[in-house]
């Protein structure tokens, strides 16, 4: 039976909607009408209790949650707990991320994530493999023991995922713009991250298909008076996605806020980049034979390296709002719309609206979720 999801305030593509509804069939979002509209009296209404509902959130970067990190356990069943976790913060849709390590753990993930996708397990859309093709200069807590550069026997690794999105980051001077090309040819997604290019190595790998920037900041060749490294490519080049972890404490908000003026907001999306410790009692963990544990409110190892973060979407969403002075609409869509287009899912994720899949979120006007629907069913 088709439901209508009544008695909320809409997130639309022109801003908060009053006195609407949304009409759901099945797994997809058949439209958007007035409240009155004779279709809702022959569905189940749904209230919403006059909270926000808003396109679901997708993180593009979840290395772990709710006490479970996939490096780990790189298994179908630490995705649907990985998964869990972040579905009460609004996260209906993620990519399980790999930190960088040895090619026989990556090519588990990949399975993993093949079986998840087959399981349908919620919420997981493909696989972030963050590594290992970095620069040792910018590791940060990534293992320099894991580190390597790309080359051709790689390539049938990295494409070998069927049914789901791929996405990969590297640094370019660790490889060639030919096999970037190459990767991107096979429907990979290409982010540079942890890199200690040059602005005209960047300018090169991006006429060869890189399309992403990993933590915009952070592990990167920074902008200076006469080398405007990565940061300075990521900032000039307009059609770029940048991701962007709002803790307050990986980047200064002044910086970002800078960031934000510098191109459209449409190119900048919300990431977490987060451990085992969302959603979990337990704040420490174990990475590769390294002890991680949050200390003075953010993750670090022993020798005080940040290590992804403790943050869930919900709170990268306030954060918007509270550090960077975006209005919440925009801030939701750094979270959603945004991550959608960045991965050419933008067609069906990332809005409220005919034909696209029902991922939704509601909350409050303090961003605090009360329900999530994946595909159309629903979890309080």
């Amino acid at each position: 039976m088709p439901v209508a999801l009544v008695n909320g305030r809409i997130l639309g593509d022109t801003g908060i909607l009053e006195g609407r509804a949304v009409l759901l069939d099945g797994s997809r979002i058949v439209d958007v009408v007035a409240s009155d509209d004779p279709r809702c009296k022959r569905a189940d209404r749904h209230d919403l209790g006059g909270h926000l509902l808003l396109p679901g959130f997708l993180d593009t970067q979840v290395n772990g949650g709710g006490g479970v990190l996939f490096n780990g356990e790189p298994t179908v069943d630490a995705i649907r707990e990985i998964g869990h976790a972040h579905r009460r913060f609004g996260t209906t849709g993620f990519l399980p991320t790999l930190i960088s390590d040895d090619l026989h753990v990556v090519a588990r993930g990949l399975a993993a994530v093949r079986a998840a996708i087959d399981a349908k397990v919620p919420g997981v859309f493909g696989i972030h493999i963050e590594g290992p093709y970095l620069n040792a200069v910018r590791k940060g807590v990534h293992n320099s023991a894991k580190l390597r550069g790309l080359d051709e026997g790689a390539i049938g690794l990295l494409t070998s995922l069927r049914g789901g999105k791929t996405l990969v980051t590297l640094a370019p001077e660790m490889t060639t713009p030919d096999l970037i090309a190459k990767l991107c040819a096979a429907g990979v997604v290409v982010s540079a991250g942890h890199t200690n290019a040059t602005y005209d190595e960047i300018r090169i790998a991006l006429r060869h298909g890189l399309t992403g920037f990993t933590h915009l900041f952070n592990a990167m060749s920074q902008l200076t008076g006469r080398e405007p490294g990565v940061v300075g490519a990521a900032l000039d080049d307009q059609d770029s996605w940048c991701g962007i972890i709002v803790d307050g404490r990986h980047v200064d908000p002044t910086v970002l806020r800078i960031a934000l003026r510098c191109k459209r907001h449409d190119r900048f999306m919300l990431i977490t980049d987060a451990m085992p410790s969302v959603g979990a009692t337990e704040k420490s963990f174990t990475l590769q034979g390294r002890t991680i544990s949050v200390t003075d409110g953010v993750l670090v190892d022993e020798d005080g390296t940040l290590a992804g973060s403790d943050t869930d979407m919900a709170t990268m969403v306030r954060n918007a709002v509270d550090l960077l002075g975006v209005d919440l609409p925009e801030a939701v869509r750094m979270a959603s719309q945004y991550p959608a287009e960045f991965l050419g899912l933008g067609d069906e994720l990332g809005r409220i609206a005919p034909g696209y899949r029902a991922n939704l979120v509601l909350a409050d006007d303090k961003v605090d979720v009360k329900e999530t629907w994946i595909d159309g069913l629903t979890s309080t």
